[in-house]
């Protein structure tokens, strides 16, 4: 284990705090993800911690930050009604 392994990691017992988010492109006529990224984060609330981890044509991996507030169902619910946009038809979460 790396020593950024340890930093993300949990603790046993604990939750993580953040997930990753993949999003894929599954029409070829949709924009391409170092566009749909930009569009994506603007459609996520500005005051959550969103880093990309990895930009591709196709895919896109987001990790976002965890809080008393902010779970992994509101994450989920947030990305898909992102993705609901019509700016970014033709990517859908990948699960």
């Amino acid at each position: 284990m790396t020593r950024s392994d340890r930093r993300t990691a949990p603790a046993p017992g604990r939750l993580a705090n953040h997930v990753d988010v993949v999003t894929v492109r599954r029409d070829s006529t949709a924009p391409t993800g170092e566009t749909t990224v930009v569009r994506l984060l603007s459609l996520l609330p500005a005051h959550w911690a969103c880093t990309p981890c990895s930009v591709g044509s196709d895919r896109i991996a987001l990790r976002i930050g965890l809080t008393r507030t902010v779970d992994r169902p509101t994450v989920h619910r947030a990305v898909s009604g992102a993705l609901a946009d019509r700016a970014l038809e033709g990517w859908t979460e990948e699960r």
